[in-house]
C-alpha cells in the first residue's frame, strides 16, 4: 500500500522490537510467576493455599475474556493506542497488586491486570511484523516466539527468587517500571504505525454472556471445595447460571452477525479436533505446573526459589528445539508431531507418579527436564493444524479462539487439580490414620526420647500428612497422564491441514 509507513531500521527497529517483546514477555510471564509464590501469598494475607490459587485463576480468566475483544478495540481506538494503553495499565495494576492488603483486593487487581494483558499478546505480534521489513517478517515472528517460550520458564525462577530474597509483592513491583517505560517508548517509536479507526459496534450481549458463564463457572470451581459442592445453595446457583449462560452464549453467538467470538469456525473438523487436544493437553500441562511447586514447598520443604528452579527445567529444551520443530512442521504432516509430543508429556507424567519423600532435587527436576521435549512438539504443530484447517478469512477468529481456549483451559485446570489434590490428600489421610502406629510403639519411642504427648501426636500427624500428600500427588499425576493420552489420540480426529500456516500465527 502506498500510504503504509516505511518499516523501522537501525536503532529505532531495535527499540521497537525490545519494547514489543517486553510487552509479550510480561503478559505471558504473569501466567506462571505466581505459581511458586501461592503458599507465601496465602500465608501473608491470612488465607488458605487453595484460596491462594485465585491469584492464578483470576488473571487467566480475565485474560481469556479480553483476548476476543482485541479486534474490536483495535478497530475502534487504533492498535497502537490500545497496545500502549494496555501496557501502561498493566504497570499500574501490577503496582496495585503489590500493594494489596487482602486476598480480595489482590484478586480484584489481578482481574484488571488480566484484562490489560490479554490484548498485549496478539497486538505485540502484529505490530512487530509491521515494523519489520517485509522480507524479514520471519525474523520478527522468531523473536516474538522466543519470548513466548522464555517467559513461562523465567516465571517460576523470577517468582521464587523475588519471593525469597525480598517478599511476594516484588513479583509485581519489578514489572511496574518495565511496563510503563516500554509503553511510553512504544508510543514514541511506533506511533506512525497506528491503524485507522472506525466506529465499530460491539456484540454487547455476547460479551455479557461470555463474562457471566465464564465467571460463574470459575467461581464455582474455585469455591466448590470450600462449600461442599452441590450441598451448598451458592454453588448450585452458580452452576445453574454457568449452564444457562453457556447455552445462551452458544445460541447468541451462532446467530449474531458480528459475534464477539466467532464459533462458526468449529464447523471445521480439524479445528474442533485440535481444540479438543488443546483443552485436554494444555489443561493437563498447566495442572502439573501448578501442583508441583505447591507439593515441593508445603511438604518437601523447598523454598520458592528452589521449587522455581525445579519447575523451570521443563522449559529449557523447548527453547532450543522449537525452531527446528517449526521448520519441520512446514514440510511434513503436523499430526504425528502433536501425537508424539502430547503422548511424551503423558509418559513422563506417568513416570513421575512414582515420586517419594526421599527424592533429591535432581531426581525431581531431571524427569521434568526431559518432559519438556514434548512442549514444542505439542504447541507448535497444533497451531499449524488449528489454523491450517480453516479458511484464510477465518484465521483471525480461529487464532482468537485458540488463545481463548488455551488460557481458559489453564484457569479451569488450576481449580480442578487443586481441588482434587486437597480432597485426595484428606481421603488418604483418613484411611491411613487407622493403620498408623496401632499398638503405639512409635509413640512410646518418641516420648522416651524426650517428646511430650502433644509433640508426639503432632509429629506423627505431620509425617502422616506428608505421606498422604505424596500418595495423592502421585494419583493426580496418574490421572493427568491419562488425560494427556486421550488428548494425544484426539488429534487423529483431524484431517491433514489444507494449507501451511506460520507456527507463530496463533499468538
Amino acid at each position: 500500500m502506498p500510504n503504509e509507513p516505511a518499516p523501522l531500521t537501525g536503532l529505532a527497529l531495535f527499540g521497537g522490537v525490545l519494547c514489543l517483546a517486553m510487552a509479550n514477555f510480561l503478559a505471558i510471564l504473569d501466567t506462571t510467576i505466581a505459581n511458586v509464590s501461592v503458599s507465601n501469598i496465602a500465608g501473608s494475607l491470612g488465607t488458605s493455599t487453595s484460596q491462594g490459587t485465585y491469584v492464578i485463576t483470576s488473571y487467566a480468566v480475565a485474560e481469556a475474556i479480553s483476548v476476543p475483544l482485541t479486534g474490536w478495540l483495535s478497530r475502534r481506538f487504533g492498535s497502537v493506542r490500545v497496545f500502549v494503553t494496555c501496557l501502561i495499565m498493566f504497570g499500574v495494576f501490577s503496582l496495585l497488586c503489590g500493594m494489596a492488603t487482602s486476598m480480595t483486593m489482590l484478586v480484584a487487581c489481578r482481574v484488571f491486570l488480566g484484562l490489560s494483558g490479554g490484548p498485549m499478546m496478539p497486538l505485540s505480534q502484529t505490530l512487530m511484523i509491521r515494523i519489520f521489513p517485509k522480507d524479514k517478517s520471519h525474523a520478527a515472528i522468531g523473536i516474538w516466539s522466543m519470548t513466548t517460550l522464555v517467559a513461562p520458564i523465567m516465571g517460576p525462577i523470577l517468582g521464587g527468587v523475588l519471593c525469597d530474597q525480598f517478599s511476594w509483592p516484588y513479583i509485581f513491583y519489578f514489572k511496574v517500571p518495565l511496563a510503563i517505560l516500554a509503553g511510553l517508548a512504544c508510543w514514541k517509536i511506533i506511533a506512525k504505525f497506528e491503524t485507522k479507526t472506525v466506529k465499530a459496534s460491539i456484540d454487547k450481549m455476547g460479551l455479557l454472556l461470555l463474562v457471566v458463564w465464564v465467571g460463574a463457572l470459575q467461581i464455582m470451581l474455585d469455591e466448590g471445595k470450600d462449600h461442599d459442592w452441590f450441598e451448598s445453595t451458592r454453588i448450585t446457583v452458580l452452576a445453574i447460571i454457568a449452564l444457562i449462560g453457556f447455552i445462551s452464549f452458544l445460541i447468541w453467538e451462532l446467530t449474531e452477525r458480528n459475534p464477539v467470538v466467532d464459533l462458526r469456525v468449529f464447523r471445521h473438523r480439524g479445528f474442533s479436533a485440535s481444540m479438543l487436544t488443546l483443552s485436554l493437553g494444555f489443561g493437563a500441562f498447566f495442572g502439573i505446573t501448578v501442583i508441583t511447586p505447591l507439593w515441593l514447598q508445603i511438604y518437601m520443604g523447598y523454598t520458592a526459589t528452589e521449587s522455581g528452579y525445579a519447575t523451570a527445567t521443563m522449559g529449557i529444551i523447548a527453547v532450543f528445539i522449537a525452531p527446528a520443530i517449526a521448520a519441520a512442521v512446514s514440510k511434513f504432516d503436523p499430526r504425528p508431531f502433536v501425537f508424539f509430543g502430547v503422548l511424551w508429556l503423558g509418559l513422563w507424567t506417568w513416570l513421575r507418579a512414582g515420586n517419594n519423600m526421599d527424592m533429591t532435587f535432581w531426581q525431581i527436576s531431571m524427569p521434568m527436564f526431559y518432559q519438556g521435549i514434548g512442549m514444542p512438539l505439542f504447541f507448535v504443530p497444533l497451531t499449524a493444524i488449528a489454523l491450517g484447517c480453516v479458511k484464510p478469512a477465518e484465521m483471525d477468529s480461529a487464532a482468537g479462539l485458540f488463545n481463548f481456549i488455551r488460557t481458559l483451559s489453564g484457569a479451569f485446570a488450576t481449580s480442578m487439580v487443586n481441588t482434587a489434590w486437597e480432597n485426595e490428600t484428606t481421603y488418604v489421610h483418613s484411611e491411613l490414620s487407622g493403620l498408623t502406629d496401632r499398638v503405639g510403639v512409635a509413640a512410646q519411642q518418641m516420648q522416651a526420647g524426650g517428646m511430650s504427648h502433644d509433640q508426639t501426636l503432632n509429629s506423627l500427624n505431620w509425617m502422616l500428612q506428608q505421606q498422604s500428600s505424596m500418595i495423592a500427588t502421585n494419583q493426580i499425576f496418574m490421572w493427568i497422564a491419562a488425560i494427556f493420552a486421550v488428548g494425544a489420540f484426539a488429534i487423529w480426529l483431524s484431517p491433514k491441514p489444507q494449507h501451511a500456516v506460520d507456527p507463530g500465527a496463533s499468538h
